[in-house]
């Protein structure tokens, strides 16, 4: 049986809320970090030291005392064949041995301090060098004449000799004890990482066994309730709103049950509401449906207007043209140069009204043709576009670069002729008093999936910022008529097309050597995406 205390011990269990118990686990868990990175610490910088001490002094210590050793022996050997031959350029590995006798000594104090034992080694080594210098090699590298070379070498070779046989004892004696000075720091290594390598097994073995028990803390005080309410909740969004949902756990668990408990009736309550506004809406459907129908219907009604009211309004416009011919070829003789003037501008008049009726009657069947966007290269309608503008091309001599392929899109090619007609069109008309225009085509993919990027650009007169915006709308024009012809509608088409297309077309406003044109297109295949505004659209 459970005593009292048992009782009271485990009603105490769920007071504590979720993040209470987090908060001791998480205690303990510092805990234990706190007392495993202090061991691991103190083990991994004893090996860090051994290591370092092996790495950074004792093994350089032996590399530099082989060079050390190396520079006495070509010393040693440069002076031997001196004084055979009394020729300089022996000299020329003793000099070089002398200052590398100087670096290595230097080198060796520096990495053998504290370790007197090895110093006393360099000192023996250093202390016969000198005397070796002093009585063999300065007064032999001194000599200057084939005579006195041989004479002090023959004087001197057997003392050289013997002090440098000496030396050589020395320099044994100063391997042996690098060697082992570098055994004993190998051995403290070896060690040093095992005693890491036990410290650092310890410390995974108790965090793993410390990560269980507190799981199975965890699991038993806040993951079983919790697991309830996830399976009530699932149940109510099943549908099963009835399914009443009880408070377990923590306090905060139980606080979590009672508020979703109160929102299953609310939703309950609102399900009536929703349903009779979904009613509602479905009304106001069917009213749009309706709406979109008579706006289609108008639509057609309009652009049929438009058809009829082009057609009825050239029709007047032919006649005073062609009258007015008719007066200047029968009364021309008669009129005096005002009336000539008049007629030509009666007659120029009616021409570019006529001209801006086509052009409009073409900007509103833009994308009202009725055909179906099909995938489309682009290639055929810029080789319609440029066999269309190619009298243009022989009078102004104008040069047109394009990519040898261009990609696939979905269009209308009809539509996509017109586009590349007016771009190219404007980028000859606009051009530069001197020189040949150059009109350069360009195509890369966009960073939209599945979509092209496209520029036309020149080296015409260009298109100042402040109207990058301007040249879009519709009779928009930045030159006199005399200066350049035109209904100012061409740039306003263009968008329309590509905007029909699912595409934008702007100004590179960054471009200084004439107008570069950038528009993009959906590619074949590509799914239709609302496309964001480019990189420097309104720079």
């Amino acid at each position: 049986m459970r005593t009292p205390s048992a009782r009271r011990d485990r009603a105490m269990i769920p007071r504590l809320t979720v993040q209470r118990w987090f908060h001791v686990v998480l205690a303990c868990m510092i805990l234990l970090v706190i007392a495993g990175t202090f061991a691991g610490a103190r083990v991994i910088g004893r090996t860090g030291d051994v290591s370092d001490r092996l790495l950074d002094r004792t093994m350089p210590a032996i590399a530099e005392s082989y060079r050390l050793q190396n520079a006495l022996i070509n010393q040693e050997t440069g002076l031997r064949g001196y004084a055979l031959t009394a020729d300089a350029q022996f000299l020329a590995p003793y000099n070089a041995g002398r200052q590398q006798q100087d670096r290595s000594t230097a080198r060796l104090r520096d990495l053998l301090t504290g370790q007197p034992e090895l110093l006393a080694d360099l000192g023996t080594v250093a202390r016969l060098a000198d005397q070796w210098h002093h009585v063999y090699a300065e007064p032999l590298s001194a000599a200057t004449t084939s005579g006195a070379v041989h004479e002090l070498g023959s004087a001197t070779a057997d003392s050289g000799k013997t002090i440098f046989d000496r030396l050589r004892i020395a320099f044994d004696t100063q391997n042996e004890h690098l060697a082992q000075a570098r055994d004993h720091d190998v051995g403290g290594l070896r060690r040093a990482r095992a005693v890491r390598d036990s410290v650092l097994v310890g410390m995974i073995v108790l965090f793993v066994l410390t990560a269980l028990a507190l799981t199975l803390l965890v699991r038993g005080l806040v993951a079983r309730p919790l697991r309830y309410l996830t399976n009530a909740s699932r149940q109510v969004a099943d549908g099963d709103f009835d399914r009443h949902i009880d408070a377990h756990g923590p306090a905060d668990l139980a606080a979590v049950a009672t508020a979703v408990e109160e929102m299953r009736r609310r939703i309950v309550t609102d399900l009536g509401a929703s349903r009779d506004a979904g009613a509602i809406l479905e009304q106001q459907k069917i009213s749009l449906d309706a709406q979109a129908v008579e706006l289609r219907r108008s639509n057609a009604e309009l652009e049929q207007f438009a058809y009829v009211a082009s057609h009825d309004l050239q029709e007047p416009l032919r006649k005073v043209a062609s009258f007015c011919q008719l007066l200047d070829k029968r009364y021309g003789d008669k009129l005096d140069e005002r009336g000539k003037e008049y007629l030509h501008y009666a007659v120029d008049g009616a021409k570019r009204m006529q001209l801006l009726i086509n052009d409009l009657l073409t900007f509103s069947r833009v994308g009202r043709s009725g055909r179906d966007s099909v995938p489309t290269a682009l290639d055929q309608p810029l080789d319609k576009a440029i066999g269309n503008l190619s009298s243009l091309l022989e009078e102004t001599g104008a040069q047109i670069e394009r990519p040898d392929a261009l990609p696939e899109i979905v269009g209308e090619s009809v539509l996509l002729t017109m586009l590349w007609q007016n771009l190219l069109g404007n980028a000859i008309k606009f051009r530069r008093p001197a020189g040949e225009p150059v009109v350069r085509v360009t195509c890369a993919p966009d960073e939209i999936p599945g979509g092209w990027r496209f520029s036309v650009s020149d080296n015409g007169i260009g298109i100042a910022p402040e109207f990058a915006e301007k040249v879009f709308v519709i009779f928009q024009r930045l030159h006199s008529r005399e200066e350049y012809g035109g209904t100012g509608i061409g740039l306003a088409i263009c968008k329309k097309i590509v905007e029909y297309h699912g595409g934008r077309i702007w100004i590179d406003t960054d471009y200084t050597e004439g107008t570069r044109f950038w528009f993009t297109l959906r590619g074949a295949g590509a799914v239709p995406i609302e496309i964001p505004e480019p990189e420097g659209a309104n720079a």
